[in-house]
């Protein structure tokens, strides 16, 4: 299967109508046409439901995936050929809502000052989803909330406490309160962490199995789920850093009492070769935690 292939592909499905992707990638209807049915062929699989406009099959979201991946991974190849004659290119980071986070900023500033060349792609997710990422070559570094499996990489442990706590209306009763206790937290319907050892943690503080709570939903990042805890339907218990932005007038957050808090880390994969802007930027975190 050729590369051109798959981002044509990608196109299509970007576009969800293969006139406008033949004519963002000069090629005919006809030909593109032609290829994505080769392409099913190929596979021995439907790929697209033909309507107005094309959708995916699950064998159709399931390519998309791979071919996103393997499109990035070619990109990555490529560009850190090119950097080995200057410093240039991109550096990925992956990281989720965290106090930990707040350092990218100093360190992007200050690196690009001496490598302007340089610029960031920043990639949003949860742990498990950044670590995974970082497994298969597809970001540089991730910023990982604690508990987690660390053995397959080199890791800065970062100051930042990790602050849990319970994010509710405005108008709740809670919000009038400094911090919530294990018995007001097991009064209240709740979203909770689907990361198993995260859920661990938060059992171990609560004195009692999480599947003793009301649990209205589960969630892996906070957003999709901030709107249960606007309307009042429930509370979500996550970190202080996932909601820092938070409108106050819309939102409180109250930590837990008596105090959970966790550790993160800045992780990157072990024994790769890093080079160009990736090994600029180990270089320059590695100074960096040394002078700090």
């Amino acid at each position: 299967m050729e590369l051109r292939l798959l981002e044509y592909f990608l196109t299509v499905v970007r576009e969800e109508n293969i006139s406008r992707a033949a004519e963002l990638l000069h090629v005919t209807q006809p030909t593109l046409s032609r290829q994505m049915k080769e392409l099913e062929e190929e596979l021995h699989t439907t790929l697209f439901i033909r309507g107005k406009r094309l959708t995916l099959t699950d064998s159709g979201v399931m390519l998309r995936r791979r071919a996103e991946e393997v499109v990035s991974l070619i990109n990555k190849i490529d560009s850190e050929f090119r950097e080995q004659e200057e410093v240039s290119g991109v550096v990925s980071v992956g990281s989720g809502g965290l106090m930990a986070a707040k350092i990218l900023p100093e360190l992007i500033e200050h690196f690009r000052e001496r490598y302007p060349l340089v610029s960031f792609e920043i990639i949003t997710g949860n742990a498990d989803n950044i670590k995974e990422r970082l497994e298969h070559g597809l970001l540089d570094f991730g910023i990982l909330l604690e508990p987690i499996d660390i053995g397959k990489f080199d890791y800065l442990r970062l100051p930042a406490k990790e602050i849990w706590g319970v994010l509710l209306p405005a108008g709740h009763r809670l919000a009038q309160e400094k911090a919530v206790t294990r018995d007001q937290l097991r009064e209240l319907p709740l979203v909770i962490t689907s990361r198993t050892a995260l859920r661990s943690e938060i059992e171990e503080w609560l004195r009692c199995p999480v599947s003793e709570l009301d649990t209205v939903a589960t969630m892996n990042l906070i957003d999709n789920v901030a709107p249960l805890a606007e309307r009042g339907i429930a509370c979500v218990l996550t970190i202080e850093g996932a909601v820092d932005m938070y409108d106050p007038a819309r939102f409180a957050f109250r930590p837990l009492t008596p105090e959970l808090s966790m550790t993160s880390v800045l992780a990157w994969k072990k024994l790769s070769p890093y080079a160009g802007a990736a090994g600029k930027f180990l270089e320059y975190i590695k100074t960096y935690k040394t002078a700090e």
